[in-house]
């Protein structure tokens, strides 16, 4: 019979241990319960800040939150553990719920902590913790800005460390004008020295946001519905909102209530292997103190995670240490340290590299010989950061003021790094782990190293080195499209605009070999009908195409095809919804609405599907190119129409943006949505470029998608008006065609780019290549020339005759399709599988 784990606290960390156990538990020899505070499962507080860009909590789910489907894990939401009976090894709720329980595990996190600031309680006032916490800061800040009055709306932020930056952010972004009140000499005072300190200061004034180190807030008063915080030596600040985020205390009161031990400066206090003083309590993550030390790191949670599990399971690991190195970028300022930053070993050097002109600051901390590498810090430009933070304890590859130079990385590779260096802090990923899953494994990409090890799937900012590592393992990531070309994709493409060839044969004896294959013919097809060579089912063409295309329509799994029509934005007149209706029910189809805002008509033969898109096209309808790797639709809510919270058409945009873009050809798929607000009902966030409507104008958002490996979108621009916004949709969807490999979706094609989205942005927004004019031409080629597909075989007798099932036999339908009936409809029935009595 399976035993009881109980583990109070639900939070990444919490979450950690319970998906660790699940992986390892082979025997199924646990029953977890898990019971948490908030209302909401487990979700990314590391990227709590992000949540401003869409106020929507899917965006920051968690991988692996599947519980709901394992029989052996009870998630308890919104009902926190009160007591702790250890004699009776039971918990109790504020609900009165019960639980016994053979191993309890506390994961409560920390709290804030909030100065006593007197008025630090008044309205107006917030934390910076959660989901909720910022739904208030939102509410607050959306009543300032609707109260109007002379000047721009303010907030002041306590607390100039990582949280209290990404808060101002928050605030900045939400259309206030943030003070940040630091009591340290410095922003940021345990990660950055003050040379790092003073540099990012003025990189963060120059973006609207007001510092103040040194200081103290003395007092908050309410005034007139405002607040008026006083600063140690008399300054006043006008305020809208308050956000105390000046650190955070462990959460240990539900151990201290049990008589749990606890340190000096608060945690349970836990062995190495994250135990208690009772055998049968563990306590992990912030609210755990191991080594006299209180983490208030992921990094250091998880790995304690992955103790607690092991010896639950019976094994015997031990707290390896913590890895408190940090990397992000705070409004826009690439921010690391790692190691012994601070040079407190009194025989450490300092090499340091500071150019005021340019924004950089660099610097590293080593032993004194310099031979041996300690610490560093990086503000401005962190790209050193991923090579050179593995390395902490190891021999230096060369002189450390050559590492700092702009080309300091020439001189360093991978095989500087130890087998035992972690590549993926987040996840306690070794260098050795990620060549193990390469050269035993047989891991051959960077996503099935990620698959494999995990490196990579948290922050993600390890992910340049796995791609240097599978370099250094001799996996040469080839990037032929397939035996009869030696050429990538992207080079074809250019190959083809720059000869201006026109056909399959002419490119294959110029620059390939043999006749071709299922993997180049439809992938050339494509960058022809893209550079706008004809028809796709014209001359040669037409031999190319794979089963979809040659009939421009989805087949089936019994061999009929659906007819799916482009409906653009989801806008549909009732008389066209009326000839929709008579299409099916004459042609006997099955009909169902899509996710993608169509209707789909299921069920036609190939010999119908001329007639069936004459009655389509003479009712305005054209192709949706469902069928075809293209952009397939633009979704939309009603935006500023109909809805009271829209903030533009995005009806309006959805439908210009489908109609500018259909029938662009390109290595994958299309998808695409525009919302008139932030409550994101058309899902632009989970498209390949996703539109969100503001205030000011609209946010684009690109690399999302669905399928087997879900992705939100990323933002590139924001409070864009119309015109630029489709001036940078052009040029992303054309870099997009020209660069990407065959069948890539633009979510790995941004994640595999050497630079990923920051060069994406340097590309399409700042023109950082100098190809802007071209791509934005090319688009406007594609609009002038393009025409309905459907419409084009309906013209031509040659590409009519090719729609029949037998060749010798034109107008014979084929015997083997039948259909029964389901709910109404005809659904199809498989040879060999026997029919289904109707539900």
């Amino acid at each position: 019979m399976a035993r009881t784990m109980v583990v109070v606290g639900n939070g990444m960390v919490g979450h950690k241990l319970v998906q660790t156990v699940r992986d390892r538990d082979a025997q199924s020899s646990w029953r977890i319960v898990v019971l948490a505070e908030e209302p909401r499962p487990a979700y990314d507080r590391v990227a709590l800040s992000s949540y401003v860009d869409t106020w929507d909590p899917g965006t920051l789910s968690l991988p692996g939150n599947e519980f709901d489907d394992d029989d052996l894990v009870t998630l308890r939401l919104g009902d926190p553990v009160e007591t702790v009976d250890r004699q009776n090894r039971t918990v109790a709720t504020v609900s009165g719920f019960r639980q016994h329980y053979d191993v309890l595990v506390l994961a409560t996190g920390s709290r804030p902590f909030v100065p006593p600031v007197p008025g630090h309680d008044l309205p107006g006032c917030f934390v910076y913790r959660t989901i909720d916490d910022l739904d208030a800061i939102r509410a607050a800040a959306g009543r300032a800005m609707a109260s109007g009055g002379p000047g721009r709306r303010a907030g002041m932020v306590v607390g100039g460390g990582l949280l209290g930056l990404e808060a101002a952010k928050a605030l900045r972004d939400m259309g206030l004008s943030p003070h940040v009140v630091e009591l340290g000499p410095r922003l940021m005072p345990l990660q950055v020295d003050e040379g790092g300190g003073g540099l990012l200061r003025r990189l963060i004034e120059k973006l609207d946001v007001t510092v103040h180190t040194g200081t103290s807030t003395e007092s908050i008063q309410r005034d007139s519905g405002r607040l008026l915080a006083t600063l140690a030596g008399g300054t006043e600040l006008d305020l809208d909102l308050v956000v105390f985020s000046a650190g955070v205390r462990p959460n240990d009161a539900l151990a201290r209530s049990c008589a749990l031990p606890v340190g000096a400066r608060g945690g349970v206090l836990v062995d190495d292997g994250c135990r208690t003083d009772d055998e049968r309590i563990y306590a992990i993550g912030e609210c755990a103190c191991i080594g006299d030390r209180v983490y208030g790191l992921v990094a250091p949670g998880y790995a304690m995670a992955e103790v607690a599990a092991d010896r639950i399971l019976g094994g015997t690991a031990s707290f390896p240490g913590a890895d408190t190195s940090t990397k992000l970028k705070l409004l826009g300022v690439d921010v690391a340290s790692f190691g012994d930053a601070h040079a407190t070993d009194e025989h450490a050097l300092e090499v340091v590299f500071n150019d005021a002109v340019s924004g950089t600051y660099k610097k590293l901390v080593v032993s004194d010989d310099a031979r041996t590498l300690l610490g560093g810090i990086f503000v401005g430009d962190a790209s050193e950061y991923t090579l050179l933070r593995p390395l902490v304890g190891g021999e230096l590859p060369a002189e450390p003021a050559a590492l700092l130079a702009p080309d300091g990385n020439a001189s360093m590779g991978v095989d500087a790094v130890a087998d035992a260096a972690q590549i993926c802090s987040c996840n306690a990923v070794t260098k050795g782990a990620i060549t193990s899953a390469i050269t035993d494994d047989g891991c051959d990409s960077v996503p099935s190293i990620k698959s494999r090890t995990r490196a990579g799937t948290s922050c993600g900012s390890c992910v340049p080195m796995l791609g240097k590592l599978l370099s250094s393992c001799g996996v040469e990531q080839s990037k032929a499209l397939c035996e009869h070309f030696k050429q990538s994709r992207a080079e074809l493409f250019e190959i083809i605009q720059a000869t201006q060839i026109s056909t399959f044969s002419e490119l294959i004896a110029k620059h390939g070999t043999g006749k071709g294959c299922a993997i180049c013919k439809p992938a050339v097809a494509s960058i022809l009908a893209t550079l706008g060579n004809g028809h796709i089912l014209g001359g040669e063409q037409a031999t190319l195409q794979d089963t979809n295309d040659h009939f421009l329509a989805n087949m089936q799994k019994n061999g009929t095809y659906s007819v799916i029509p482009r409906i653009p934005g989801g806008e549909i007149t009732p008389d066209k919804l009326i000839v929709l209706g008579e299409v099916a029910k004459d042609f006997g189809l099955y009909t169902k609405i899509t996710g993608g805002q169509r209707i789909d008509m299921f069920g036609a033969t190939v010999e119908e599907l001329p007639y069936i898109w004459r009655r389509l096209v003479d009712a305005g309808f054209e192709s949706g190119h469902a069928y075809g790797k293209a952009l397939r639709t633009v979704k939309s809510c009603v935006g500023t129409t109909w809805c009271r919270y829209g903030q533009q058409d995005s009806v309006g945009l959805a439908v210009e943006l489908e109609l500018r873009y259909r029938g662009l050809r390109s290595p994958h798929k299309l998808k695409s949505a525009v919302s008139g607000c932030a409550r994101e009902c058309a899902e632009a966030r989970g498209k390949d470029f996703g539109v969100i409507a503001t205030e000011n104008g609209w946010n684009l958002y690109v690399g999302g998608n669905g399928g087997t490996m879900p992705r939100h979108a990323d933002l590139i621009v924001s409070d864009v008006d119309t015109e630029t916004l489709i001036k940078i949709i052009d040029r992303f969807l054309m870099f997009y065609v020209r660069t990407a490999d065959r069948l890539q979706r633009t979510a790995p094609w941004i994640e595999e780019m050497e630079g990923g989205l920051d060069h994406l942005r340097a590309v399409i927004v700042d023109d950082s290549l100098g190809i802007c004019d071209e791509l934005e031409a090319a688009m406007a080629k594609h609009v002038e020339n393009y025409s309905d597909e459907w419409k084009g075989v309906l013209e031509d007798p040659e590409k009519l005759a090719r729609f029949t099932s037998f060749v010798n036999a034109p107008g014979t339908p084929d015997p083997t399709i039948s259909f029964t009936v389901e709910r109404d409809q005809k659904v199809p029935v498989l040879l060999g599988v026997p029919e289904v009595a109707s539900r």
